[in-house]
């Protein structure tokens, strides 16, 4: 019932731009912190970009800060990642993410599909 797809990615020179969008439904994303993740080939998966629920707040991995911008729209459900002036290190999969904290300790953590990203010349 819950549902996280991205869409968005694709193959990109090294420069250029994107822009990833997450579409939800199954719950309250109003209330959900959301985020991008993503994990390279042989790597870790790491935290890109999160935003609080109501939107009022962000944070960004160094590696792409000034470069990524997060954004959500309440009313559609649905989170964005602005990619600009991409590498060849952003090469990766991209995976959005839902989680809030509930009652009595509980953690609702919800993940996408991915979505692949190349950047190359």
């Amino acid at each position: 019932q819950v549902h996280l797809v991205e869409s968005g990615g694709g193959l990109v020179q090294p420069g250029g731009s994107l822009r990833l969008s997450c579409a939800a439904s199954g719950f309250t994303f109003s209330i959900y912190v959301m985020a991008w993740y993503r994990q390279a080939p042989g790597k870790q998966r790491e935290l890109v970009a999160s935003i609080t629920s109501g939107g009022g707040s962000t944070n960004y991995a160094d590696s792409v800060k000034g470069r990524f911008t997060i954004s959500r729209d309440n009313a559609k459900s649905t989170v964005y990642l602005q990619m600009n002036s991409l590498k060849s290190e952003d090469t990766a999969v991209y995976y959005c993410n839902a989680r809030r904290r509930g009652d009595w300790g509980r953690v609702y953590d919800y993940w996408g599909q991915g979505t692949q990203v190349t950047v190359s010349s």
